[in-house]
């Protein structure tokens, strides 16, 4: 016997599920991958080691052709089956690599907790309907030619969103204006790719989405913070603090976080300034298709007569952060240049998806789960308020949450860690400042996963929590 065979002394398990095939496969690939089959070694043949086994030939020569796919195992003809030379490391197993935003994003992939931002209802989420609509769009990706698709995204989906746009958002474009994104962080990202930016320093709101900072700061830009009031962003600050910034980035739907819209004054100073000096403007529209309380204004885009607004949006808010789908609608003069960005460095994602949301929204399903989750948010967001209406509470609305201050000796990201060991994921309001100056603590707290059966005990919970703080 040689030393494969007798370094294995492998055995197959008849009752088991797992095919035979499969278990040898195991067998073998752990052998090889903790060394106890040297590199260059000659694995048995597949006559020799089907009559030690009592399998068929086919069984071993399977196992053998999942072993060379992985490079594990080099089939050398009559020379037999040979083990890969692996490269070696140094071993590995007491490397810690930390997940990505560890301090801002409690999980990745995880079910919702009460009192989570960004993420839609999990319970009101249109299953059926999606499901029927993915399956069509998969059977029909399935058919469609094997070519590159448009890098700026479906054309049914860019039609579907230039009709929609039109009426929800008062955005008149062409379908060539609009470009599919994997979100507004991948818009963000083409967005700084393409633009000729005249200088580094970047108006950002503050408060302000943290996130939307640090990636500014990633792509070498200096974000310059300007206070928001209850007008939204202080045009007049930017310009004091920051006169030549090349770019801002602005929520003037509904400010993140306090849920202002951006005032008719203060839009038109915005666009002036951008004007006058040769700036860009992002406008993300955080959570204006989901405004509880009225119309929602325009899109900023609508009002842009001289091309210097980029609109992104996403479906995260109203559908799922899960689709990783998002839009841009582009300034005519800048729509050839971001297609070639797109095309280059950032494709629109997964065509099935696409095809799912065009018809998802062609059919009327996205209209109607629209007004059905306003409905429920405000519901939801009336009984969270009024169950935190206690003497002394200094709760408000901000947006799809409800805004708690606290003292300004309280650590509300110690809060919240502490929250998320009781499963709950209160966002602390004070990473949002970066004007030391301004920071106020408190919590946003998430109204769109509060249902009848967790308010009660979230809110039990909450509690308790704050009042070991006093």
């Amino acid at each position: 016997m040689d030393q494969a065979q007798a370094a294995l002394a492998l055995t197959v398990d008849r009752t088991g599920t797992a095919p035979l095939a499969e278990q040898i496969y195991l067998s073998l690939r752990g052998a090889i991958l903790e060394g106890r089959i040297a590199s260059g070694a000659r694995l048995p043949s597949w006559r020799d080691l089907a009559t030690q086994l009592g399998v068929s030939r086919g069984t071993v020569r399977a196992a053998y052709d999942r072993l060379a796919d992985e490079m594990l195992a080099i089939p050398a003809g009559a020379a037999g089956t040979r083990v890969a030379s692996l490269l070696t490391s140094s071993p590995t197993a007491s490397v810690k690599i930390d997940r990505p935003l560890r301090d801002m994003l409690h999980a990745f992939s995880a079910p919702p907790l009460p009192f989570q931002m960004g993420v839609p209802a999990q319970d009101a989420f249109p299953a059926k309907t999606w499901a029927r609509a993915r399956l069509r769009a998969v059977r029909q990706d399935a058919l469609g030619p094997t070519s590159y698709a448009d890098p700026r995204g479906q054309p049914e989906l860019r039609e579907q969103l230039a009709s929609y746009l039109a009426m929800a958002r008062g955005i008149a474009c062409v379908p060539d204006q609009i470009m599919i994104t994997g979100g507004f962080r991948a818009g963000l990202s083409i967005a700084l790719r393409a633009l000729d930016l005249t200088g580094p320093e970047v108006w950002v709101e503050d408060p302000g989405f943290p996130l939307s900072r640090r990636a500014l700061a990633i792509a070498g830009l200096h974000p310059v913070p300007v206070p928001t009031d209850s007008e939204g962003m202080v045009v007049g600050e930017g310009t004091e603090r920051a006169p030549r910034a090349g770019l801002a980035l602005v929520t003037p739907g509904q400010q993140a976080p306090m849920g202002v819209p951006l005032s008719p004054a203060r839009r038109k100073a915005l666009l002036d300034w951008a004007a006058r000096v040769g700036a860009w403007v992002i406008e993300d529209d955080y959570l204006s298709e989901l405004q509880l309380r009225g119309r929602p204004p325009p899109a900023l885009f609508s009002e842009d007569e001289l091309g210097r607004v980029i609109h992104i949006g996403s479906f995260s808010k109203t559908l799922s952060p899960a689709l990783g789908l998002g839009f841009m609608v582009l300034p005519i003069a800048l729509a050839e240049r971001f297609g070639d960005v797109a095309a280059l460095l950032s494709p629109a994602p997964n065509i099935t998806t696409q095809m799912a949301v065009a018809e998802f929204i062609a059919d009327g399903h996205y209209l109607r789960h629209l007004r059905r989750m306003k409905q429920i948010y405000g519901e939801r967001q009336a009984a969270l308020r009024q169950r935190l209406d206690l003497p002394g509470s200094n709760a408000v609305m901000a947006g799809l949450a409800v805004l708690m201050r606290l003292g300004p000796d309280v650590d509300d990201v110690l809060l919240a860690k502490q929250a998320i060991g009781r499963g709950l994921a209160p966002t602390p309001l004070s990473p949002w400042y970066m004007d030391a100056g301004r920071r106020t603590p408190g919590l946003l707290l998430g109204v769109t996963n509060l249902t009848e059966r967790n308010l009660d005990c979230a809110v039990h919970a909450l509690t308790n929590i704050l009042s070991h703080q006093s």
